[in-house]
């Protein structure tokens, strides 16, 4: 793609490196074919050709951002299907955060939107004034139908029915090893899912000590700043990524590590691209290291020989997160582990497909999001499972609110085919804790 910015507008950084990515576009349109929002809308401007024609006009021209490329931008899911699907390579995420960066310093939205996204950013990453949003939300569940605004409904009925008790093991410490000491490695404990699903780390630490992982919480480490940066508040999202970013080179510098472990692919993808996202800043070479060795649970699990399992004459369904298929490009390695452990798998149709979670993009587009939930659910459950399995929690929040099929992460089925407690959504008894930690 021809581009015409000037001398003085590539000086800056941000610009440039859009510069670069609107550059590798040929138009070719095959992106068009793996879009979630064109397939359910059927217009070229909510596909990501579309939406790279409206921000190469927007960056190029200087312009204040329109309500026309604002709604269109705003209806991507950045579930980055398009960049699996390219064959030019190009980097779409980080062609489309800049823009939501640019529309946010530069457009003025409705006072209602500016509230919504506010009260989301103030509360979704920070784990103890969400469970509270969570209380109130089940409080005020049964008068969802009277909230005028479709985003206030789905948050009323996106909150579990079950908010479980606060989990101590998110708390800063250390975990030995069993048995022969293999890796030592810190665990990213994030922040909504330490209010939703306390049992996924809790399985996650269980299953890497008894595969012989010390397994390190960091002192200072939280929320990886995805949500406020897809929202365009790049010095909200920097400034919780930095705090992660301290938290794990001063591990790494002290006793070491050998992975930073992330059990939710949302900020795994998020934390992969550290390097770049500092790639200006003074945490730079920090923010390299970190990215260089952060890894998805289910990467490790692949270096740390999981034992093999008998048949556990149990059918479970995969679903594909974005974040890992599409932002990280693990597409075997969660399949690799369940069968290994003994579990039948099975794939929904279009399993390339978002599910319609996307971070907060159930909550700001609940109708799209709604129908794309219908077509993954409908999909899944044609496969007659026992389970489906998954390795984010937004999507395990989304799927899970509309099917009556038990969902379970990864490291769940995992844990528990290694040795571990059968998971909770499996039964009605308490799931057994890690052994006492040691404290630090």
């Amino acid at each position: 793609m021809k581009t015409e910015f000037t001398p003085e507008q590539l000086q800056d950084p941000g610009i440039a490196r859009s510069n670069e990515i609107l550059r590798s576009c040929v138009h070719c349109g095959f992106c068009t074919a793996t879009c979630p929002t064109y397939q359910v809308l059927g217009d070229e401007l909510d596909s990501p050709r579309g939406r790279i024609y409206l921000i190469k006009d927007m960056l190029e021209n200087n312009r204040q951002p329109d309500a026309k490329t604002v709604t269109h931008i705003d209806r991507c899911l950045s579930c980055l299907a398009c960049m699996t699907t390219c064959p030019s390579g190009v980097h779409y995420m980080h062609l489309v955060d800049h823009a939501r960066e640019y529309i946010e310093q530069n457009y003025k939205r409705r006072w209602d939107d500016r509230a919504l996204r506010w009260i989301l950013s103030k509360i979704l990453p920070y784990h103890t004034r969400f469970r509270l949003a969570l209380l109130g939300a089940k409080i005020g569940r049964p008068f969802a139908r009277l909230m005028p605004d479709a985003r206030l409904r789905a948050m009323l009925e996106m909150a579990p029915k079950v908010i479980p008790p606060v989990s101590r093991n998110d708390d800063p410490q250390s975990f030995p090893a069993r048995g022969t000491p293999r890796k030592r490695v810190a665990l990213m404990t994030g922040c909504a899912q330490k209010a939703l699903n306390t049992d996924i780390n809790d399985a996650t630490i269980r299953l890497l000590t008894r595969l012989g992982c010390e397994v390190v919480v960091a002192e200072g480490a939280g929320c990886c700043g995805a949500l406020t940066h897809h929202m365009g508040k790049t010095s909200e999202s920097h400034a919780t990524a930095a705090k992660n970013i301290r938290a794990w080179a001063s591990e790494m510098d002290g006793q070491g590590l050998d992975a930073i472990v992330i059990n939710t692919s949302g900020c795994g993808t998020t934390v992969k691209d550290y390097g770049h996202m500092f790639r200006n800043e003074a945490l730079a070479g920090d923010a390299a290291r970190v990215s260089g060795i952060a890894m998805d649970v289910s990467e490790l699990l692949m270096q740390l020989d999981l034992p093999e399992g008998g048949d556990k004459d149990m059918i479970v369904a995969y679903h594909a997160a974005c974040s890992l298929q599409h932002g990280q490009q693990i597409k075997t390695y969660p399949k690799d582990l369940l069968k290994r452990a003994g579990f039948t798998i099975v794939e929904p149709a279009d399993p390339h497909l978002c599910c319609g979670s996307a971070g907060t993009y159930n909550l700001m587009q609940p109708e799209i999001s709604a129908k794309l939930k219908a077509r993954k659910i409908r999909t899944l459950e044609a496969k007659a499972p026992d389970v489906i399995a998954a390795g984010n929690i937004g999507c395990m929040m989304q799927i899970g609110s509309g099917t009556g099929v038990p969902i379970l992460h990864t490291v769940e089925l995992l844990d528990w085919a290694t040795g571990g407690p059968k998971p909770r959504a499996l039964s009605d008894g308490p799931v057994p804790q890690p052994a006492v930690p040691i404290l630090r």
